[in-house]
């Protein structure tokens, strides 16, 4: 399947969105079935299973991993949210493919025909390929969630970012789109630590992941016949500079890692509290910050070839540099909480 997913990474790019083989590939494996209920036949997977899997799809095409973890959250939200009374069409298929966002920028209107969710959410990764979106929506004066037939929304093809091209993150349109009335409901957000924390993590494993792919290229280079430019040596691993180098991006590339595994553990463990989210704030972000610092690393050792849009490399650093500004990651964000936090206390 990371073959698939590999083989298929440049079209997922030049298209906007996973390519078909490589969403066939991570529904047949069960990825959009990771947070669905065993009793809906899903796996629940916890935290450290999710995110090891996320890294590893992303080692191979960091949009198809996004996607995927985005898929995970929306499920979450549901599911946390109604726990086993999932409504029958949406637990009918474990493995379909979900999308949605927090952010309340729709309506409800509850009437004599129904209820009706209008609304425009930006940013909807994935929503081409999922069949449910769970968005968010203001019923009256409380903050609920919405779910979706993606059938029924209208998509305005809005992503045209550097990175994560593939992510197909438009805008969905809802006009007026009756749905049962159980299907809005209310959801507390952020919701527990843990869970807050989980998301996140779901944002953060692709970008580790498609960092571990960079790194997959620079380690066949060094196996390879590449004479280092303008130096004596015949091959890049004679080099000390150069084994330095690498050195140091696997070193800091690692590190990302393990904070990836260590939140997760966190997360796993039932442990967090509200009081937890500054730090585990601070530790994605500055996990995003060495993931882009491995990445410059890498091409300081590739040269100017490595940006040439043949070059797998040039795709992962826009995706990490992409990725890594994720809300959940962003370090000026981060920054701000923990201020915040201090301030308060």
């Amino acid at each position: 399947m990371i073959e698939i997913l590999s083989a298929n990474a440049a079209q997922t790019e030049k298209q906007g969105r996973p390519a078909a083989p490589s969403l066939e590939a991570v529904r047949n494996a069960g990825d959009f079935a990771l947070r669905m209920p065993v009793k809906h036949g899903g796996t629940w997977a916890d935290a450290t299973t999710t995110v090891r899997r996320l890294a590893e799809l992303g080692r191979a095409c960091p949009s198809t991993s996004w996607n995927v973890g985005t898929s995970a959250v929306a499920k979450t939200l549901v599911v946390t949210s109604l726990g086993d009374d999932l409504p029958p069409a949406f637990a009918a298929d474990p493995h379909a493919q979900a999308c949605g966002t927090g952010v309340p920028s729709g309506r409800v209107e509850r009437g004599p025909d129904g209820t009706r969710v209008s609304g425009s959410w930006k940013s909807l990764s994935g929503c081409e390929d999922s069949v449910w979106a769970a968005v968010g929506v203001m019923d009256g004066d409380r903050f609920s969630l919405a779910l979706l037939p993606v059938s029924d929304l209208k998509i305005e093809h809005t992503w045209d970012v550097a990175g994560m091209r593939g992510t197909g993150s438009h805008t969905a349109v809802a006009e007026g789109v009756v749905v049962p009335d159980e299907w809005v409901f209310p959801v507390s957000l952020p919701g527990p630590q843990a869970d807050f924390t989980f998301y996140g993590l779901t944002a953060l494993a692709p970008v580790v992941g498609a960092t571990r792919g960079a790194l997959d290229l620079i380690d066949g280079m060094f196996a390879s016949d590449r004479k280092p430019y303008m130096s004596t040596y015949t091959r890049m691993a004679e080099s000390p500079g150069a084994r330095h180098w690498l050195g140091e991006a696997t070193r800091t590339t690692l590190r990302a890692e393990r904070a990836l595994l260590a939140l997760a553990a966190e997360v796993d463990s039932g442990d967090l509290t509200p009081a937890d989210g500054p730090r585990i704030s601070a530790e994605m972000s500055a996990a995003g910050r060495d993931c882009r610092q491995a990445l410059e690393l890498m091409l300081d050792l590739h040269g100017t070839s490595g940006f040439a849009t043949s070059n797998a490399l040039q795709r992962f650093w826009r995706d990490v540099a992409v990725g890594s500004r994720h809300p959940h990651l962003n370090p000026y964000l981060a920054a701000e909480r923990f201020g915040d936090d201090r301030a308060a206390s």
